[in-house]
C-alpha cells in the first residue's frame, strides 16, 4: 500500500487494518515454516505496510497530544 492511501484512512480503520494485516502476517509465517507459502515475498511486505501505518498512527497521536 501507498503511503498516501493510508494517510486518507481514518484511524479506527487503520487500528483494523493493521490487526488484519498482523493476522495475515501470522498466517504466512506458519505457512512459510511448513513450506506451503508460494511468495515469500509477502511477509516482508506485510512488515512494511505494519510499519508504515504504524508510523502514521504515532504521527497522528503525537500531533493530537501537542
Amino acid at each position: 500500500m501507498k503511503a498516501k492511501e493510508l494517510t486518507e484512512r481514518t484511524t479506527e480503520d487503520l487500528a483494523e487494518l493493521v490487526g488484519q494485516l498482523r493476522k495475515d502476517l501470522f498466517g504466512s509465517r506458519m505457512k512459510n515454516y511448513v513450506n506451503q507459502l508460494e511468495d515469500t515475498s509477502v511477509i516482508r511486505k506485510a512488515r512494511k505496510d505494519i510499519a508504515r501505518i504504524e508510523q502514521i498512527l504515532h504521527t497522528r497521536q503525537s500531533a493530537k497530544g501537542n
